[in-house]
């Protein structure tokens, strides 16, 4: 079937085959300027054939094996600055929606979105528009309100959340004990905690690190 002049080609990311073929059918059900014309598996895929087929709109997952959604937005808009990219995640922390729109994501929706709102963003975002629910843009308001860690301090909560103690963390790092003390004492200030096993919530409900699979 020849496509429409005008209509919005869509290239899908997702590491799950049966959530590509779902993305699918919902997108192609009755709307006729919407057009599938890539998937992609994992993240360095997606950038290989999002310049093969420089789609209007690419649907991104964050989840990604090998290199994430988030570098393989960094990649695209790289090469293009104006590449379209609206995530769909299942990761809902502010921190995630935060990294997603400074590499460049022009929306960012979570899977338990309605059919309806995916194909308004989808829009939205191929008119050049950004696409935030409410809920996503007082999550970025939290984040923008927040006191931001730095890399060493987000290294150390990382180790933190797996349990290990100060003198582990300071031998993996390659760090004074006193020095990693000095970072754990910053991360509970500045996530306004009051122990090491709060810090480690708050930090994986704010997708500042998430646990690795």
């Amino acid at each position: 079937m020849t496509p429409e002049p005008d209509s919005i080609r869509l290239l899908i990311v997702d590491d799950h085959p049966v959530v590509r073929d779902g993305l699918v059918a919902i997108l192609h059900q009755g709307e006729p300027d919407l057009e599938v014309v890539g998937e992609a598996g994992d993240g360095k895929e997606a950038v290989t054939r999002w310049r093969e087929l420089r789609p209007t709109v690419t649907i991104m997952d964050l989840q990604l094996p090998g290199q994430t959604g988030v570098e393989a937005i960094t990649a695209i808009r790289r090469e293009d600055p104006d590449a379209r990219v609206l995530v769909l995640t299942t990761f809902d922390g502010d921190a995630d929606i935060q990294r997603a729109l400074e590499a460049g994501a022009r929306g960012y929706l979570l899977k338990n979105v309605r059919r309806a709102t995916l194909i308004e963003a989808v829009r939205a975002v191929a008119a050049g528009q950004r696409y935030l629910p409410p809920a996503t843009a007082a999550r970025l308001v939290e984040a923008m309100e927040s006191e931001r860690l730095t890399a060493r301090e987000l290294d150390v909560l990382a180790l933190l959340a797996k349990g290990m103690r100060n003198r582990e963390i300071a031998e993996a790092l390659h760090l004074a004990e006193p020095t990693i003390k000095i970072h754990v004492n910053n991360l509970l200030r500045k996530l306004e905690v009051k122990d090491r096993t709060e810090a480690a919530v708050v930090a994986l409900r704010r997708g500042l690190i998430h646990l690795e699979p």
